[in-house]
């Protein structure tokens, strides 16, 4: 079975246990519910609402509904803050959480050497995203700015897809281990 994160639909039957226990619907009415995986989801949100963003931004520029000297600044302003936030995010992830999580229930063990695995396969896919930005942000000083835009579109879609199948599958692993375990040890 391909379980890599530019082909998966989401996590397999086998990691979805405790999500099984604790589905998505009951998480907030949880008494585990904290706010350490509020924030975390917060975080998540805000890297849903970036992407979203970001390709909007394009759009409007392609449609001719900017000019491009305020795509230039919102693409520079806001791809920055995502990946910075980004990297920042899955650093604490791999190095804390992860490694904390991963002993709490056998049965999803491997559920966090494929979230890490997604991390990686990200790596690739934000290093295209950056150099079409900045390609994006380079095109604006030409006569038209489109074509650059158009492949930074283009990008931001791919990352926002990977991104958002990653979150989804981090959250319907994580929040229940979570919910079921607690807090301990997470800081």
């Amino acid at each position: 079975m391909d379980l890599s994160l530019e082909t998966r639909e989401g996590l397999p039957e086998a990691l979805q246990v405790l999500l099984r226990e604790h589905p998505r619907e009951a998480w907030e009415a949880d008494p585990q519910f904290n706010g350490l995986i509020a924030f975390w989801l917060d975080r998540h949100m805000m890297f849903r609402k970036l992407g979203a963003l970001l390709q909007q931004e394009s759009e409007t520029l392609l449609d001719g509904k900017t000019d491009a000297r305020r795509f230039a600044q919102a693409v520079g302003h806001y791809g920055g803050m995502f990946v910075n936030q980004l990297h920042g995010h899955h650093q604490i992830e791999d190095h804390h959480y992860f490694p904390v999580l991963a002993t709490r229930d056998k049965r999803i063990e491997k559920g966090f050497t494929l979230l890490d695995a997604d991390h990686h396969a990200l790596d690739g896919h934000l290093d295209r995203f950056v150099k079409s930005a900045n390609a994006a942000i380079k095109g604006t000083e030409e006569a038209d700015a489109k074509p650059a835009a158009a492949k930074f579109l283009e990008a931001s879609r791919d990352m926002d897809r990977l991104l958002r199948r990653h979150l989804d599958d981090e959250e319907d692993l994580i929040v229940p281990v979570i919910l079921k375990y607690g807090t301990e040890g997470l800081g």
